[in-house]
């Protein structure tokens, strides 16, 4: 159903904007989001994932070869460790479907399902680069000054985008059942 439907163009564009938007704010508000000593990163492509997944419907986007596609640019672009994004974002849709199915969907269980699986994100990424030396902070300054405000700014976003992407999904299923 996904080959006929119109989310096979507004899925990936709609991904792309979000990847494209998480380097270009961290750069024009990195002053903001990386003041010492803490640190936000800003996460709209895993928001658009988790997004997709609650809004769908029937129409089974392949979530998890896309996020090893956005995985393997982020890879490539932002870590320069070949193989930690591309394992981590399928691992997030994974996630994402394994909390779903124990919640009825509303606006409070998919910010509920998104804080859990940014939580995790974050912490396997600090886990991962901690264990290859890149990262040397304490767990607990990790928890403080970067897992917090990150925490914070991604469910900012969430709550300003939910409405509009959720529109965007709607109308789009909807101009398809015509």
């Amino acid at each position: 159903m996904y080959r006929i439907s119109r989310l096979r163009f507004i899925f990936p564009i709609g991904l792309f904007i979000c990847f494209f938007l998480d380097g270009s704010l961290s750069k024009l508000l990195g002053q903001l989001y990386f003041s010492y000593p803490y640190s936000m990163v800003s996460e709209l492509a895993l928001l658009w994932l988790v997004l997709a997944y609650f809004f769908e419907d029937d129409i089974q986007i392949p979530l998890t070869g896309f996020a090893i596609l956005v995985g393997a640019v982020a890879d490539l672009y932002y870590s320069g460790i070949w193989g930690l994004f591309i394992f981590l974002y399928p691992l997030m849709v994974w996630l994402t479907r394994v909390l779903a199915k124990n919640f009825n969907p509303s606006f409070l269980t998919s910010i509920l399902i998104f804080f859990i699986v940014l939580a995790v994100f974050e912490l396997l990424n600090y886990w991962a680069y901690l264990m290859i030396g890149v990262v040397s902070v304490g767990f607990a300054d990790f928890i403080v000054d970067v897992l917090a405000p990150t925490l914070a700014l991604n469910l900012v976003y969430f709550v300003i985008l939910y409405w509009p992407i959720s529109r965007l999904y709607r109308k789009t299923l909807a101009k398809e059942q015509r």
